[in-house]
């Protein structure tokens, strides 16, 4: 009489179970930004269906993360944030840009932020904003 014993299986399965409820949270971790409130239209989801987006986060103190070759929480200077998109869009010139800016940043330090991505090789670029609160009727 052959028997599967499916023991080891749950064992495999459980341990997994607990690796993936531990990693998770520290993959959704990132740089703590206010987004500025906007009542835009989201993104369509076709746009990002095939690759992962380009997005560059300004911090409320000015500095530049980019999450694409390295950690995305660490900041980057204006050159090496160049260099990596100029990598991305070279590979996918159809990536999605955008730019996720914090609401107390100086509207320049966004500009300029949007001119390195467009001397990268980006074509569009994209806000990632807060939808506006609902007021009370």
């Amino acid at each position: 009489m052959g028997e599967i014993n499916v023991v080891p299986y749950i064992d495999v399965m459980l341990v997994l179970l607990i690796i993936f409820m531990i990693t998770a949270p520290l993959l959704a971790e990132g740089v703590k930004v206010e987004l500025p409130k906007a009542g835009a239209r989201p993104i369509p989801p076709e746009m990002l269906k095939d690759a992962k987006p380009i997005v560059l986060t300004i911090d409320d103190a000015g500095r530049l993360y980019l999450n694409h070759g390295g950690k995305d929480d660490e900041p980057l200077d204006a050159a090496t944030v160049e260099a990596r998109a100029a990598a991305v869009l070279r590979r996918a010139p159809e990536t999605t840009v955008l730019v996720r800016g914090d609401y107390r940043v100086a509207y320049g330090e966004v500009v300029g932020a949007m001119t390195i991505l467009q001397r990268a090789g980006a074509e569009k670029v994209g806000f990632i904003t807060q939808p506006p609160e609902k007021r009370a009727r």
